[in-house]
């Protein structure tokens, strides 16, 4: 006996021997490789076995605690800055800086810990999927058992609505088909009967085994176990989702390097200024605060909490539109998408099969309704026509009706749903939008089932004139099988030229990627007793001498919006393609319907027998890829990479796991999505709709132009604190702007009017430019160029205004500075909110958040300036109202520069940014 190897340290079978590939083998050598008989295990055997080989269930990946992801929160380089920032600012005296300093980062982390902390649940997800219980025979007797004590060499008996507990190898069916949809793809439920198949033969047709995690639809059969737990397909796809980390984010990246930057220049600045100050044969105290001074200038400390609670306003934004984001960057990543791979089955289509034309050997028509409630027209030649008054499209949809286990039903919490297998499901819609039922139907006598060797299955019904056999399957085999056919309402021998008319119309269907199926009916000789031990009736002679009716295309439907929300994905530079575990023909046909372009469609086996490099290049044309397997889809995504793509993947199987979890960002199925696929995932779309997706990214590019904005606008804040603090040291003046008055502004000024900014609406031709480069830099040249400007200009207003005031009273010019560099900051603000676009054209008013914000400052700082408490806190005096009409003044041709600027550039005709810049400020 060699029993496979199921060891979690990967002990070999036994003697160095390889593992079988189990779909090769017949029953008998199955049993024989797992010294199984006919009784099952004993009930000692199974008790060794659980032992030797451990429990079915799948391991977990250990998982982070809530402290653990806390202190993730502090791991970006601004963040760590900040913190050094408030230790100094505390070691030198200015406890209330570093106070200050500390409350925003704490805040921040807790931000964005409360979003973050239901990530990284797939594993558990996986684990809760496996069934519970399962019946299995054990000493030749039927017993139901935990389905984490199964063992390989286990006889499972398996039944219609049971979850498959294990891999298992079918040794005998009856009408045995499983919904295969969460593990390969697959929309169809697939036949499974035994015996053996070729080697190599992949996994969505191995049709002599079932997987772990799978759903019995119809039929029953029994089988043996072949492997549990994280040896089974299910397990590998664990495996491959614990193996993969997520990828950073554009924008954390982003992040990461300026926050780099500025704190190299902070201590460069902080160093140099020192250095001369020591030179000026200062004193060393008042240099070195001075060095913290600029230090706090350098630094925007309010950048990373704006930035997180925009991010965090964006997923509200986001969930009005069906989008839930799951983790915080994931919503200004969606905006950087270039390709979305997506699957086919619930996400372009509906997942609900639905006949589409009906072929009768008198004619052909088309069906329309979508879904599974019972309404639609049948058109011939585009008129609609009475399915009851054509005799031979009633008699093929009775016959499908009749020959038919799946039924309709209706209620106001579900709406239509069909219980059965979709394919049978669909023929009974189809019925039902002709005012057929089952309703007073004639007895049905005797079954003969369909398996896929036959494929086809008949019931007889005791009718008013006899016994009549109704025949479904596949319409090539019912041809064969048939002598006559049924035409104009008469029963006509059939010719071979109509026979070849009829099957080489049955290859187009196919060719259309629907699966058919044909109806056929032979009335039997009166009298017959069908009984089990009838003799000489049997299947094959019933069978035989058939009446052919014709045969339904069945197709699951494209969604309606999803063509045009293609569309819209090409309009905006992205590209589409189509991942599925469905058949190639069927994919190319979705594909072609919704007006996604690709030469020809690539199959799993395709992409193994491709290097990287031919594969790479077969992407740029062909957009249809066809059984594929978890592993594919991570290598897609691997060679997306290299082009510097940033690639959503959606899915809603178990099989989408792993390359949800790889890709840029995953996108999951809100509704037929499995648990793992959405606790894989970045983003769940509520409504399934692809739609959503267009949506999305419409949002998430909002969202990063925001951020450009503002943070541009606190960097052009910052140079102009620092010019001040700088240019007043060379000229030898007294300390401009002190610590804590800094960062007033940075925290509280600019973070009100930048959160303000991050609300900005969505520039009308947002979703008709490329995609940005994912190492596309924040800080563009010319964007530097804008900074630098109005910083100085900013610094050498503030220089001004105190220049002429301090030998006079130093509180009232500091009190001064520190206002007038407010008042000129509000005004900048506004040429912020766009650099293409004048206000005139954006609207003045169309930000009211930050008009608000704006007067909130003010209100502020008119509070700074004449409230007691607050003046001994910030240094500050009491002003004039002439003082404060002379700032507005001096701060006015900031923002009338500004809109100069943009009007001669759109007379120009320069309307957009420089090459390779986004269409963000700058």
């Amino acid at each position: 006996m060699v029993v496979p190897n199921q060891d979690p340290g990967g002990v070999p079978p036994a003697e160095g021997r390889s593992l079988p590939e189990w779909h090769t083998l017949s029953p008998e050598e199955v049993r024989r490789e797992l010294g199984t008989g006919t009784a099952g295990l004993s009930a000692k055997d199974a008790e060794e076995r659980l032992q030797r080989y451990g429990e079915n269930v799948l391991r977990e990946e250990a998982r982070e605690t809530r402290l653990q992801v806390f202190l993730r929160q502090f791991a970006s380089i601004l963040i760590v800055i900040l913190i050094i920032a408030a230790v100094v600012s505390f070691f030198v005296g200015e406890p209330q800086d570093a106070a200050a300093i500390l409350i925003i980062v704490v805040l921040n982390a807790i931000l964005g810990f409360s979003q973050e902390w239901q990530a990284g649940e797939a594993i558990e997800a996986l684990r809760q999927m496996l069934v519970q219980r399962a019946v299995v025979i054990r000493d030749g007797k039927q017993q139901e058992v935990d389905a984490s004590g199964i063992v390989p060499g286990d006889l499972v008996v398996l039944e219609m609505g049971e979850r498959v507990p294990a891999d298992i190898s079918i040794v005998e069916a009856t009408s045995l088909e499983v919904d295969e949809a969460p593990l390969t793809g697959e929309s169809s439920p697939v036949d499974k009967a035994p015996g053996p198949l070729p080697p190599g033969t992949s996994l969505a047709e191995r049709s002599n085994m079932v997987f772990a995690g799978t759903t019995v639809v119809n039929g029953r059969g029994r089988g043996v176990v072949v492997s549990t737990g994280m040896k089974t397909e299910f397990g590998l796809i664990a495996g491959i989702s614990q193996r993969v980390r997520a990828e950073a984010t554009p924008l954390s990246r982003q992040m990461d390097i300026l926050g780099r930057d500025i704190g190299l220049i902070a201590i460069g600045i902080a160093a140099l200024a020192v250095a001369v100050g020591l030179l000026q044969q200062r004193e060393f105290l008042e240099m070195f605060l001075i060095g913290v001074s600029l230090a706090v200038a350098v630094i925007p400390e309010g950048l990373p909490a704006v930035v997180t609670l925009t991010l965090a306003i964006g997923i509200k934004n986001m969930m009005r539109r069906n989008c839930l984001i799951r983790r915080l960057p994931a919503s200004e990543t969606l905006g950087a998408v270039s390709v979305i791979c997506t699957d086919k089955t619930g996400t372009l289509t509906r997942n609900e099969m639905a006949v589409v034309r009906v072929r009768t050997p008198g004619s052909e028509v088309a069906v329309t309704g979508t879904g599974y409630a019972p309404e639609g027209e049948f058109l011939r030649d585009g008129s609609a026509v009475n399915p009851l008054e054509d005799p031979g499209l009633r008699q093929f949809l009775r016959a499908v009706l009749l020959c038919n286990h799946a039924t309709l039903a209706s209620d106001d919490e579900n709406g239509w749903r069909i219980f059965g297998t979709p394919t049978e499901g669909a023929l009974v819609v189809a019925a039902a939008k002709a005012g057929l039922s089952r309703e007073g139907a004639p007895e049905a006598v005797r079954e003969f089932s369909f398996n896929s060797t036959r494929k086809r299955m008949t019931i007889i019904f005791r009718e008013n004139d006899g016994d009549v056999a109704y025949v479904k399957g596949a319409p090539e085999v019912l041809l064969s099988r048939s002598s006559r056919l049924f035409l104009d309402g008469s029963v006509v021998p059939i010719t071979e030229d109509l026979r070849d008319t009829l099957r080489r119309e049955l290859g187009e269907y196919a060719s259309r990627g629907l699966r058919v199926l044909g109806a056929a009916y032979r009335p039997l000789p009166a009298g017959i007793e069908w009984l089990p031990a009838s003799i000489g009736w049997t299947a094959e002679t019933v069978e035989e001498d058939l009446i052919f009716l014709g045969f339904a295309g069945i197709l699951d439907p494209p969604r309606p919006e999803a063509a045009e929300a293609i569309r819209l994905c090409r309009s905006a530079g992205i590209d589409v393609i189509m991942i599925t575990g469905d058949n190639p023909l069927t994919a190319s046909a979705i594909a072609q319907e919704l007006g996604l372009s690709s030469e020809g469609a690539m199959t799993g086996a395709d992409l193994e027998a491709m290097g990287d490099e031919e594969l790479e290049r077969r992407l740029r044309t062909t957009k249809v890829l066809s059984r594929v397997t978890a592993e594919h889809k991570l290598r897609v995504i691997d060679i997306l990479s290299r082009e510097r793509a940033v690639i959503a993947m959606t899915g809603d199987g178990v099989n989408d796991a792993p390359a949800l979890k790889k890709a840029s960002i995953g996108i999951a199925m809100g509704i037929k999505g499995t648990d793992v696929a959405k606790e894989s995932s970045d983003m769940v779309l509520v409504d399934d709709n692809f739609a959503s997706i267009v949506a999305g990214v419409e949002e998430g590019r909002r969202e990063y132009d925001n951020i450009a904005r503002f943070t541009r606008y606190l960097l052009s804040t910052n140079v102009g604190e620092l010019v001040a603090i700088v240019g007043g040291l060379l000229m030898g003046l007294p300390l401009i702007l002190i610590p804590v008055q800094i960062l007033w502004i940075n925290l509280i000024t600019d973070g009100l009017t930048a959160l303000a900014l991050g609300l900005e609406p969505a520039e009308q031709d947002v979703m008709q430019r490329r995609p940005r480069a994912p190492d596309e830099s924040i800080l563009t040249r010319s964007a530097f160029l804008v900074i630098l400007i109005l910083g100085i200009w900013l610094g050498l207003l503030t220089i001004y205004v105190f220049s002429g005031l301090y030998e006079v009273d130093l509180d009232r010019a500091r009190t001064m500075a520190f206002t007038g560099l407010i008042i000129f900051e509000l005004y900048n603000v506004l040429n912020f909110r766009s650099f293409r676009f004048p206000l005139h054209q954006i609207g003045f008013f169309s930000n009211p958040t930050l008009l608000l914000a704006i007067l909130g400052s003010l209100a502020l700082q008119v509070l700074v300036v004449y409230v007691p408490v607050l003046q001994d806190f910030l240094g500050t005096a009491s002003l004039t109202l002439a003082d404060w009409g002379l700032l507005a003044l001096l701060g006015l041709p900031v923002l009338l520069a500004g809109e100069a600027y943009k009007i001669l550039r759109l007379r120009s005709g320069r309307e957009g940014p420089d090459a390779g810049e986004t269409q963000a400020p700058g």
